[in-house]
């Protein structure tokens, strides 16, 4: 899928602008493609543009990767976003714009920078009308889509930018200092992290399911497990499930929306975990860049909508074929059936076995 090109002129030099907005998960997609043309093309200088706490995602950057944070409630409306254009226009010698987003206000920002002329202006083709007949309700053309991934680096390539293939990870050397809350791991410990939160119903593994995940887990006495989430009813929920567990046993199981240890921390946690379980959120896709083995829930959703993890296998993927899925992109639909089963139907037993699984044999 090539991207939609509103190309100016051949500019080979200057700075590349790159702009994403949105969600962490919508954002953490673009880490690898954007890394990956940094690393491809260390000549030119990358501009990213994108919301603040997103932006503490781009850690161990390439050196030429400038991150650039706004808060977009600053630039509101057509005058706020001339003045974001002037003030990127003073910052930066930008010959080329990449439009990672494609809404609203990239599109009024990609007017601009035509009408300044000298730009080299490429948008992403998010591929909606496939996205539509994937998940509309009968007759769907259940095929899979070009990942977004791909989209991206295909946008970068559009404005003289294409990616080699040079990412691996984040943390490419695994010699980082560990930055893990509580006790210090003893050797042999099997490390799981676990996100079983996300945005939408259609995309959450049912609690009292999760519970019977995380006690079957943890009844493994060499197993650790990191609990993710954000805000007070998450951690409420973690708190309960750590309550039903023996003493020994809530002790290994780590309260993480209690830590409050911020994004960088975290994603050095992940990266020292043998696994990650998570939802189809942004904390799957945290995983991938961290270089850890990432298993994954679909419910709602489907992996062929295009936000597939990087670097997974099929046997990680854990979903029910069903004529009714996919139902959404994003999982904010309610269910045509009103019981979720996609999510439902996911047996305990079976998640458990696959987390457990390395390298095909599991743990006794």
């Amino acid at each position: 899928m090539s991207p939609r090109s509103e190309k100016i002129d051949n500019n080979s030099s200057g700075d590349i602008l790159i702009s994403r907005f949105s969600a962490l998960g919508d954002v953490a997609m673009t880490l690898a493609p954007i890394y990956d043309a940094c690393l491809s093309n260390p000549s030119r200088r990358f501009i990213l543009l994108t919301r603040c706490h997103p932006a503490s995602l781009f850690i161990n950057p390439p050196a030429n990767l400038v991150i650039h944070p706004i808060d977009t409630s600053d630039y509101h409306g057509l005058g706020g976003l001339r003045r974001l254009h002037r003030e990127l226009r003073k910052a930066y010698d930008i010959t080329a714009y990449a439009d990672l987003h494609d809404v609203l206000r990239t599109q009024i920002l990609r007017l601009l920078f035509r009408l300044q002329g000298g730009v080299r202006i490429a948008k992403v083709d998010k591929g909606r009308a496939a996205r539509r007949r994937l998940t509309r309700k009968l007759r769907k053309h259940l095929v899979p889509l070009t990942p977004m991934s791909e989209r991206y680096a295909d946008t970068l390539a559009a404005v003289g930018a294409p990616g080699a293939g040079k990412f691996t990870s984040i943390f490419p050397d695994k010699g980082r200092d560990s930055r893990t809350p509580g006790k210090k791991e003893e050797a042999g410990e099997y490390k799981v992290a676990i996100a079983p939160f996300a945005a939408h119903e259609g995309k959450i593994y049912p609690y009292d399911l999760m519970e019977k995940v995380i006690a079957e887990l943890i009844s493994h006495p060499e197993v650790k497990i990191y609990i993710f989430g954000f805000g007070d009813k998450e951690k409420a929920i973690i708190e309960q499930w750590r309550s039903n567990l023996s003493e020994d046993q809530s002790e290994r199981v780590i309260n993480m929306a209690a830590e409050k240890s911020g994004l960088p921390a975290e994603l050095a946690l992940i990266s020292e975990c043998d696994v990650m379980l998570s939802m189809d959120s942004a904390n799957m896709h945290l995983a991938s860049l961290a270089g850890t083995r990432t298993v994954s829930i679909w419910g709602a959703t489907h992996p062929y909508c295009g936000f597939r993890p990087r670097n997974v296998s099929d046997h990680d993927i854990l979903q029910l074929d069903m004529t009714c899925r996919p139902c959404s992109v994003f999982g904010n639909k309610k269910c045509h059936r009103g019981d979720y089963h996609c999510l439902r139907g996911i047996s305990p037993r079976r998640i458990v076995d696959v987390v457990l699984g390395v390298k095909g044999k599991a743990l006794s």
